[in-house]
């Protein structure tokens, strides 16, 4: 497995990816209508340019099947998404390293994220803490319950 910064050609299949991981986890944890809603329309140019930005690619055989971004001015780390026929296989626990690595290397003291549903238990096993229920506010109008969680950083 590789890890490395996108570019905007990766925007699609950010996109697909994100499209997908929603679907096929987020079932059971939310409300159709919202995961509907959630998952609708067109990829915007908005997105393209935050995949170019400030996301990262996990790629095995060239091809890719994870993404994540971190926010270094704040240590925010959000749009951890992997393709379904990845999921278990580390993916996510990869790039979740490497996000950490970033942070620990711009001398962050902790980061932060907002953990859907079904992935909070995933957060947990990386050491991240956070058991209340917040509210998140998509783009695209809908309204999810999430669970605020944040990580300590040893310094690098």
């Amino acid at each position: 497995m590789h890890i490395r910064k996108a570019t905007a050609a990766d925007a699609p299949i950010a996109f697909a990816i994100r499209r997908e991981a929603i679907l096929t986890q987020c079932a059971g944890h939310y409300a159709e209508q919202d995961i509907a809603i959630w998952t609708s329309g067109e990829m915007s140019e908005s997105f393209a340019l935050r995949v170019a930005d400030a996301f990262h690619v996990a790629e095995i055989d060239g091809r890719v099947v994870g993404t994540g971004m971190i926010d270094l001015a704040y240590g925010k780390i959000d749009a951890i998404f992997v393709r379904q026929d990845w999921m278990g296989h580390g993916v996510g626990r990869a790039l979740m390293n490497h996000l950490e690595r970033l942070a620990r290397d711009a001398r962050l003291t902790s980061i932060y994220l907002d953990a859907t549903l079904n992935a909070a238990p995933f957060y947990r096993r990386l050491g991240f803490a956070g058991e209340a229920t917040s509210t998140y506010r998509s783009s695209l109008g809908v309204t999810l319950a999430c669970v605020p969680m944040t990580k300590p950083l040893a310094p690098p």
